[in-house]
């Protein structure tokens, strides 16, 4: 399945059913009076995050959706039926934004729906317009227009721990090594050219998402390469594992381009929790892996942990280290939603 993470979509609500003029005629009743029915209500346009989703392939088909029309109320003071709905069924984690990208409603949880354009009332029928002076009303409300708006899809991957690095840093590698993902490897650059996904199973109850975000470059905060939508995915990740690419030469001017791209882009990416990580080291000698490790520490001043997706060396002990992190992450975030306790005087 093809990945999409953006794109623009035009909804519109049902219009509402015109009321009906009729009077009843009935044999031997000369008089019948009144008996025009409601026009049903138009159709309403929602949005619903479902599970089983991460990408919104299925809009690039189809851009337009429309809810129904509202059925004409009839004589007999028969009331015409409702305009069926339209469900747009979307990943959790995608964002809706105006036309103008102003956020909207952020579907950040499965199960969560939300209306988009409310359908069109229906229009009274003539039943209702009678009165002393009027008798015998011709006259009936035609039903309301819908909505109709356009809005952009905006889906932003939620993962607990992202992989961050620069092309062939060995991220997918890593993802295959530590999930039961099975991303695209090669060894050449820009391999991966969309977000994958893996669940990490450490034991019994403890698990993790861990993404495999493209690599970035620089000037990847300014759409160069692959550019910010793919940085907008390690928004809402806990932590993030940093993986540099040991084989390569400059190991400390690597980490900082990353480093760079993320403080760059803002929206909190600079302050989250980094892992950072020497990479491919089973392809170096003891003594390289002691200086590339001690390169990266005077650049980062932070702790390097050594490892290899491919032959799967430290990948256990770091994946363990980020499953901690997160926990201690969404401790932290349930103690800050529960507020202050109350205190008894």
């Amino acid at each position: 399945m093809k990945f999409l993470d953006q794109v623009k979509v035009y909804v519109r609500s049902g219009n509402g059913g015109g009321g009906a003029v009729s009077f009843r005629r009935e044999k031997y009743i000369e008089y019948g009076g009144p008996d025009g029915g409601d026009g049903g209500r138009g159709g309403d346009v929602w949005i619903e995050a479902v599970e089983g989703l991460n990408t919104l392939i299925d809009y690039r088909y189809q851009q337009h959706f429309r809810a129904g029309t509202g059925v004409h109320g009839m004589g007999r003071n028969r009331h015409g039926a409702a305009g069926q709905d339209v469900v747009l069924k979307v990943p959790v984690g995608t964002e809706v934004l105006d036309e103008d990208k102003n956020l909207i409603v952020d579907m950040d949880h499965p199960g969560q729906r939300v209306l988009l354009a409310a359908g069109g009332n229906g229009g009274w029928g003539n039943v209702h317009f009678k009165g002393p002076v009027n008798q015998a009303p011709r006259h009936a409300n035609p039903g309301l227009e819908g909505q109709e708006l356009a809005i952009w899809l905006r889906l932003k991957l939620i993962a607990d721990v992202g992989l961050v690095g620069l092309p062939n840093a060995g991220k997918s590698t890593f993802l295959a090594a530590a999930s039961a993902a099975r991303p695209k490897i090669a060894d050449y650059p820009f391999t991966t050219l969309a977000p994958n996904l893996g669940m990490v199973d450490l034991s019994v109850g403890e698990r993790f998402i861990l993404a495999d975000i493209p690599g970035l470059i620089e000037g990847a905060s300014e759409g160069a390469g692959i550019g910010t939508r793919f940085l907008g995915h390690v928004e809402r990740t806990a932590v993030l594992i940093h993986l540099v690419d040991g084989t390569q030469e400059d190991v400390a001017q690597a980490w900082r381009t990353v480093r760079h791209e993320l403080e760059a882009y803002g929206e909190g990416l600079e302050d989250k929790t980094e892992i950072l990580a020497l990479n491919k080291i089973d392809a170096l000698d003891e003594e390289t892996i002691a200086e590339k490790a001690a390169e990266l520490e005077a650049a980062a001043g932070v702790k390097v942990r050594r490892v290899s997706g491919f032959a799967k060396i430290g990948v256990t002990e770091l994946l363990r280290e980020a499953y901690a992190l997160v926990q201690a992450r969404k401790g932290e975030i349930a103690a800050e939603e529960a507020g202050p306790e109350d205190w008894a005087p």
